[in-house]
């Protein structure tokens, strides 16, 4: 089996307002969102297909095929449009990022030919991207970001293990990242919000728990979450989750990035 995928670009308009809620109700629950006038993003949608190898031509299917037949449903029922007032599906369910990845699975499963539909990745921004693949679950992914600097050094190795192991990052006095954190939760949108989670409430559980105690802060010398911990990326990666599990019932994964090209994740221990 293998796998591929195609990014097809849009825009579309929105807001995110119950009638029957008062506007302090839903201003609450939506923050700006809630704006009757509505707003808008540049959407991204990777679409990702299996299926098996054609041994004559050499593909699964083409991709222009994938271009062809996503567009076609973009264009005519979401590129452009106000959704809550023009698309008859979101006149009834918010068009939420996790509403609208979970109807597009629906509208492009049936008509994809010689492959199978298998996941849809839809980013509402940079910082916001909703996932969905079979079953009801689907996946939102938030992106924080801090700075802050640490020493790799490991108690348990020699001076020598520990400068041959981890070169210039055993610095004595430390070296910095511009980390970006994703928190990825996972689960069934509420049929009245549209939503897996509160955004609100998600950023302020991750501004709280993680972003105050990290920003600008010296890992080895100014946090007790490393005491005796050599912190890794990998470690940092798996404290962060420890720290937030108890608060986001339905955190499935964290994602860190060190730097552009190193990135770590931590789905649990009973993942």
């Amino acid at each position: 089996m293998l796998y591929l995928s195609r990014r097809i670009d849009f825009s579309a308009m929105h807001s995110y307002y119950i009638n029957e809620w008062t506007m302090e109700q839903n201003e609450a629950i939506f923050d700006i969102c809630s704006n009757l006038n509505g707003h808008g993003h540049n959407y991204k949608l990777e679409v990702m297909v299996k299926g098996n190898l054609n041994l004559q031509s050499g593909i699964v299917v083409n991709t222009t095929d994938i271009k062809q037949i996503v567009g076609k449903i973009i264009e005519e029922e979401i590129d452009g449009k106000y959704l809550n007032k023009e698309h008859p599906y979101f006149q009834n369910y918010i068009p939420t990022t996790e509403n609208i990845v979970s109807y597009l699975w629906e509208a492009i499963k049936p008509n994809l030919k010689n492959c199978e539909l298998y996941r849809l990745k839809l980013y509402e921004n940079p910082y916001l991207c909703s996932e969905k693949g079979d079953g009801k679950m689907i996946s939102l992914t938030r992106k924080y970001h801090f700075s802050a600097a640490h020493r790799l050094h490991s108690e348990k190795l020699s001076e020598e293990e520990n400068k041959e192991l981890f070169g210039k990052c055993n610095n004595p006095y430390g070296h910095g990242h511009n980390y970006y954190l994703e928190v990825t939760v996972k689960g069934e949108p509420d049929p009245v919000t549209g939503m897996i989670v509160h955004l609100s409430h998600l950023d302020e559980v991750v501004e709280s728990i993680i972003l105050n105690k990290f920003d600008h802060k010296h890992m080895n010398l100014d946090m007790d979450d490393f005491t005796g911990l050599n912190p890794t990326s990998e470690i940092v990666t798996k404290v962060i989750y420890d720290n937030l599990f108890a608060h986001i019932p339905n955190l499935h994964k964290i994602g860190l990035w060190e730097t552009e090209k190193n990135y770590f994740e931590y789905l649990g221990s009973g993942e």
